[in-house]
């Protein structure tokens, strides 16, 4: 049996980094696409080079690709939004996944499917009732747009003859960094507390099920389209501070973070932290996905206790 080739994109980021050992071991070939050139140490990894700005990839980096897994983009949450940063967040998912459009409709042999991310925001910063599904419509707010612009992107490659899968990842947690980082800090320093009402809902996924989640899609053929890819227990931002000083041995005992504040701090970006709703992940699991972390408690437990 051909053994097969994955091409991935933000290989160096958080959800990539945790990804690419776990498709060596699976005995996959890894193309890792770099903004410069590097040198693996080891067999089944090489680096390619591509540059979104010019619309470049370094040749040969698509031939013999099985599969596109992306997940680069300038990080949402990473400063404010300027206007400046907002087209940056944007081109960087965007034209991306457009310079890999038109380098894979030059080769003859093209990959079977690719797997691009997007964000739960698809449904926009609202805290209600409902609990969202994939076949929802859109947000109307700036994080909205750029999940469309940015799933848009992944569904032309269909004309290719290519199949997508699309994962609406929710907070990622990792105990390698991302947004549990920052969320934690409050809580080691025992002033942990709710953001604004604390009654805004917090998907999140364990960073080792959405890993799955990917390869599951990989070695799945009827996996196609979107899937919200969340954990199973939904929890409010309140429930979520508890939680996590429970996990953590601290105190929690402050009031309130006011919204205000946080709007001071962040500016528009404070949205997406004082807002949110459930997510469903029903659409993966009738698929025959189950997740290892159906519960907070027990992804938290593992990142910090390892249990």
């Amino acid at each position: 049996m051909k053994k097969e080739t994955i091409l991935i994109t933000g290989g160096t980021g958080l959800v990539g980094s945790n990804l690419i050992p776990k498709l060596v071991d699976k005995g996959y070939d890894v193309r890792i696409l770099s903004r410069s050139k590097k040198k693996s140490d080891k067999k089944n990894i090489s680096y390619y080079t591509w540059n979104i700005k010019e619309q470049t990839i370094e040749n040969g980096a698509l031939v013999g690709v099985d599969y596109i897994i992306h997940l680069a983009g300038a990080g949402i949450a990473d400063k404010k939004w300027t206007y400046e940063r907002k087209k940056l967040i944007i081109s960087s998912r965007v034209a991306s996944l457009n310079l890999l459009y038109k380098e894979v409709e030059k080769i003859t042999a093209k990959p079977k499917k690719i797997i691009s991310a997007s964000g739960i925001g698809y449904y926009g910063a609202v805290t209600k009732d409902k609990i969202f599904e994939e076949s929802d419509a859109s947000g109307t707010d700036f994080v909205a747009d750029v999940c469309v612009k940015w799933e848009d992107g992944a569904k032309q490659f269909e004309s290719l003859n290519i199949s997508y899968f699309v994962p609406r990842i929710g907070v990622v947690l990792s105990d390698k960094g991302g947004a549990l980082d920052r969320i934690k800090i409050p809580t080691k320093l025992n002033v942990g507390a709710p953001l604004g009402s604390g009654k805004q809902y917090m998907p999140w996924i364990h960073i080792d099920d959405l890993a799955s989640v990917l390869m599951y899609a990989i070695e799945n053929e009827q996996i196609t389209g979107v899937y919200n890819a969340v954990g199973d227990e939904h929890v409010t931002n309140k429930v979520f501070s508890k939680k996590l000083a429970k996990v953590m041995g601290k105190a929690f005992f402050m009031p309130h973070v006011p919204a205000f504040m946080l709007k001071l701090v962040f500016g528009e970006m404070a949205n997406i932290i004082l807002e949110g709703s459930r997510v469903s992940n029903s659409q993966l699991k009738n698929e025959g996905f189950s997740f290892k972390y159906n519960t907070l408690e027990k992804a938290l437990n593992n990142l910090f206790n390892k249990n």
